[in-house]
């Protein structure tokens, strides 16, 4: 069972506090949902999960099944079983998109970066990349160059959904999406949780919870997490808006 815990985080950039004690948990299977304005901290808390060098920890701890993570680089977060779907990838024309997702998997099995993948893997790349409404030829392209908005989220799921991660976030996925887009990523992010992944995904607009249901629901502003619930909170964010639900729930002017 793996357990995401994030405890009293605290987080400055450039000497900016962004980040004021701030906790939460996620467990293998779970989808937890963070929903806030913009500004409010969240791109923030899953740059400091994954390692980012300029998000600098002044105070909390961020575990991983129980052992401190926050002296660990990204790259052996990523070995750890944590990985992030930014919502605005930068593109790597130099390396394709099949190479990337082959190192991946032979980086976390020990093997050497350049070996080859086994058959069932490439049928399986090739299997998903056809559900999440890629054509074959993007896994010869090079990560996201040139890809439309919606495509980069694809591909970024695909990633997802071969390295099977520990931990996955997901910086909002259903962004820049249409109605289909939104669809199979969300289904694909049941899918990740079914499959045991420990979810934490942040959205402004709900439109992915429609087809992944959350076990939580964790509200923030101005870097702080200012209210917990379920499914309902997501249903009163849609219907009151963010300055109503702070006024007229939360009892917070923001």
């Amino acid at each position: 069972m793996t357990r995401l815990e994030v405890i009293n985080l605290s987080v400055e950039v450039d000497g900016k506090r962004i980040l004021n004690n701030v906790n939460l948990t996620v467990e293998s299977g779970e989808v937890v949902a963070i929903m806030g304005p913009n500004g409010s901290g969240k791109t923030t808390l899953f740059l400091t999960i994954a390692g980012h060098p300029r998000y600098n920890v002044v105070n909390g701890d961020i575990k991983l099944d129980g052992e401190s993570i926050l002296k660990l680089y990204p790259e052996e977060r990523v070995q750890r079983g944590i990985l992030l779907a930014l919502q605005n990838p930068t593109p790597v024309p130099e390396v394709r998109l099949s190479t990337l997702i082959t190192a991946m998997l032979n980086k976390k099995a020990g093997k050497r970066i350049t070996d080859p993948p086994p058959p069932q893997v490439v049928a399986e790349m090739t299997k998903l990349t056809t559900e999440l409404g890629l054509k074959p030829e993007h896994l010869s392209r090079g990560v996201h160059a040139g890809f439309s908005g919606g495509e980069s989220k694809r591909a970024e799921m695909l990633q997802l959904l071969m390295y099977k991660p520990k931990v996955a976030m997901l910086d909002e996925p259903d962004s820049g999406l249409d109605v289909d887009g939104i669809a199979i990523i969300g289904r694909s992010i049941a899918k990740l949780a079914q499959e045991g992944t420990a979810i934490l995904v942040t959205t402004h607009h709900a439109e992915i919870l429609h087809y992944v249901k959350p076990t939580r629901v964790i509200v923030m502003a101005k870097g702080s997490v200012i209210h917990v619930g379920g499914e309902e909170v997501v249903k009163m964010i849609e219907s009151m808006g963010y300055e109503r639900f702070f006024k007229e729930v939360v009892k917070l002017n923001v």
